[in-house]
């Protein structure tokens, strides 16, 4: 249903870095890299990073972020891992959770920009 998503980030050179290292274990690389936007994905750009150097950090109490896909529980626990080593903070430790319709694994991180960024994996499905 969804095809792709962005978020804004204030340095592209040091966001493209850290998500290309946080972005690995779920399988996703960098496939296009322009002026003002660089697209993460498997096939296709399906996670984008949009230059707004003059925004300010996202604040915390927004509501939204953003869920990506793993394979399993090791790549949320890498995803994480990852994230806090290179700058993100950390908004949910990998663990179990109850869903609205399941239970899932999945872990949470803030990028420094304040963008909340989850990994989730289904290992029961």
């Amino acid at each position: 249903m969804i095809d792709h998503v962005s978020i804004t980030v204030r340095d592209l050179a040091k966001s493209r870095a850290f998500y290309r290292a946080v972005l690995e274990p779920l399988g996703l690389s960098l496939l296009v890299e322009r002026e003002r936007t660089v697209g993460f994905g498997k096939r296709y750009p399906e996670f984008w990073l949009n230059w707004r150097p003059d925004l300010a950090p996202q604040p915390s109490d927004t509501g939204h972020h953003v869920c990506l896909r793993a394979r399993d529980a090791a790549a949320v626990e890498a995803f994480h891992r990852l994230a806090l080593a290179n700058g993100a903070t950390d908004d949910g430790a990998p663990g179990d959770r109850q869903a609205a319709m399941t239970t899932y694994y999945g872990a949470f991180m803030r990028d420094r920009d304040g963008n909340r960024i989850e990994a989730v994996t289904f290992p029961n499905r």
